[in-house]
């Protein structure tokens, strides 16, 4: 009879398993083994079964408490074995008895015959019970999983006034249901392998096959093969690991909570990528103006969509500029403030012991502290804080005049025309310092000559092999309506060029609405 081997160091207190070894016959044996396998484990629950009418059929449990179904268990394996009556034909060896078992006995219908220990504790540990019978050296891997989870909510980080409600949770088969809800095709494919070398993290690839780019397909797959980790707890983790342009400070990866974009994004030809225990998903490839881009734009008027984005695109370029601007014209260049206006911030300024760097410094980093302390804290209070702490603080300091008015008005605007991008709330406050400092040090070409930096930074960049400003100044019609404008859906008849080019059209022509 062969035993699995397995040896403990005492000194370094860990097993060595050797699962090149053949599993025991006795069921006695294996219990044992997986009881030292996950020694100090209190949630690993082992159940001996015998049928009451035939001693033939002794047979084991094994599963981890918390996430497995018990009402499944027990109606589904305990109930069917000891209650079920064999008879001479359904197995004279142990072999034959248990393919009786696997598919006349137990009433689950995910079940797979395994002889490969690594494969049973994987199993174990991932939420399946494993199922043992006296006399036959392999197992049943039962997929028997049930735990709690969070229910399906309106996403807290993309919301719209209308379209979907659903958002991703923290279940896996749960977010993959949700698009498949949503494209019920077999071109639809869902490729799974897990990540981290100690968390066996399930990660999920979803692409259309005939729109995905194979190029991008196999280069993904080959980062994700080559990443290196322990532990996977979110989506954020990989986005760091496989982007491209590690130290910029642009995300090269786009993140999401809804499913609706999700599908979206396939349909142009993006792949996406999803994890267990993570309610956000990547897509990729990212480009720059899918930054400026909400769902809601595609569920009501173009012409307000377009509105709502020339809107986000001017926010992003006065959150960067109006600090380094003001700064440049007080400190180096006031011939070009008009007159009045020049006299107005001389006066607010006449009492204030600090420089406008200083003062600029101060009140951006006052804003962020109270942008932070309100997205940490509980929301029944945290919209309180930002508001009335910035009120409170800013007039506070204007009347004992450690800062000027005009600097409370630009740190104000700066904050508020932030706000209206929250993807690009973290390159927006690197690159607005980045300004601020050149406007301080060159004056006026100093910020030209930083934002010249910036546009040369971002077309140097690219999300795997695609460039990152992919539709920024291109002469087609067809890659300019959907960028930082959104043209009618019946005039969106080609997918984005290069990352749809597999399959461009997503129509044979223009449909436009037939006049009556």
């Amino acid at each position: 009879m062969a035993k699995t081997e397995i040896t403990e160091n005492s000194d370094r207190s860990a097993l060595k398993i050797d699962s090149s070894q053949p599993l025991s016959r006795s069921l006695d044996d294996m219990t044992a083994l997986f009881r030292r396998i996950f020694r100090n484990d209190g949630t690993l629950r082992i159940r001996v079964i015998e049928n009451a009418r035939d001693k033939r059929v002794r047979c084991g449990i094994i599963y981890v408490d918390g996430m497995i179904d018990r009402d499944l268990i027990q109606n589904g394996i305990i109930k069917p074995i000891m209650t079920y009556e064999f008879a001479e034909e359904d197995g004279s060896n142990p072999a034959e008895l248990m393919e009786t078992i696997r598919t006349r006995v137990i009433n689950i219908s995910d079940i797979i015959a395994s002889e490969k220990l690594d494969e049973l504790i994987g199993a174990v540990v991932g939420g399946k019970t494993i199922f043992f019978l006296d006399g036959y050296a392999g197992a049943l891997n039962i997929n028997a999983q049930g735990w709690e989870t969070r229910a399906i909510e309106e996403p807290s980080t993309d919301k719209a006034i209308r379209g979907p409600r659903e958002g991703f949770n923290e279940s896996l088969l749960t977010n993959l249901t949700l698009i498949r809800r949503r494209v019920q095709n077999s071109d639809l494919k869902f490729v799974f392998t897990d990540i981290g070398t100690r968390s066996k993290t399930q990660t999920c690839l979803c692409y259309m096959e005939s729109l995905a780019s194979p190029d991008i397909l196999k280069e993904l797959q080959g980062r994700l093969a080559r990443v290196e980790i322990d532990h996977l707890l979110d989506t954020g983790y990989l986005a760091e690991l496989i982007r491209d342009e590690p130290y910029s400070p642009f995300e090269m990866i786009g993140s999401t909570e809804r499913p609706d974009s999700v599908v979206s994004k396939m349909m142009e030809g993006r792949i996406a990528l999803l994890i267990e225990g993570s309610p956000f998903a990547l897509t990729l490839p990212y480009v720059f103006v899918e930054n400026f881009q909400a769902s809601e734009d595609y569920y009501i008027n173009y012409s307000f969509a377009t509105f709502n984005r020339l809107l986000r695109v001017i926010g992003a370029f006065m959150s960067i500029s109006i600090p380094a601007v003001y700064v440049a014209l007080v400190t180096y260049s006031q011939e070009m403030v008009p007159t009045l206006l020049l006299l107005s911030i001389a006066t607010a300024r006449l009492s204030v012991p600090f420089p406008t760097i200083v003062e600029a410094f101060l009140m951006l980093t006052i804003f962020e502290i109270l942008r932070e302390a309100g997205a940490r804290i509980p929301n029944s209070i945290g919209q309180a804080v930002s508001i009335v702490g910035a009120l409170v603080l800013g007039q506070a300091a204007v009347d004992a005049r450690i800062v000027s008015a005009p600097m409370v008005i630009v740190v104000g605007l700066t904050g508020i025309t932030t706000l209206l991008n929250p993807r690009l709330t973290g390159p927006l406050i690197i690159v607005r310092i980045l300004l601020l400092l050149a406007s301080f040090f060159f004056g006026i070409y100093g910020y030209f000559f930083g934002l010249l930096g910036l546009v040369i930074h971002l077309m140097s960049l690219r999300s795997f092999g695609v460039s990152y400003m992919l539709g920024v100044g291109s002469i087609r019609p067809q890659d300019i309506k959907d960028t930082a404008v959104r043209a009618p859906w019946w005039d969106m008849y080609l997918r984005p060029a290069v990352i749809g080019a597999r399959n461009m059209k997503r129509k044979q022509q223009p449909n436009r609405q037939v006049k009556r």
